[in-house]
């Protein structure tokens, strides 16, 4: 099994939400997109898509 490393910025997520949605014709609002972008990460921890890990600089 191969082991990568991938890096989830919830600032990134809520910014494509926010383009997708508008595509779609909704306007949400900043503390919507950052409730999206929390439950998106929350949702690849739940399926063990990702591990939480906080690097300390």
């Amino acid at each position: 099994m191969k082991e990568i490393e991938v890096i989830i910025d919830t600032d990134e997520i809520a910014e494509f939400f926010f383009r997708e949605l508008l595509k779609r014709g909704y306007v949400p609002v900043e503390g919507e997109l950052d409730d999206l972008a929390d439950i998106t990460f929350d949702y690849l921890l739940e399926k063990s898509i990702i591990d939480e890990e906080i690097n300390e600089e």
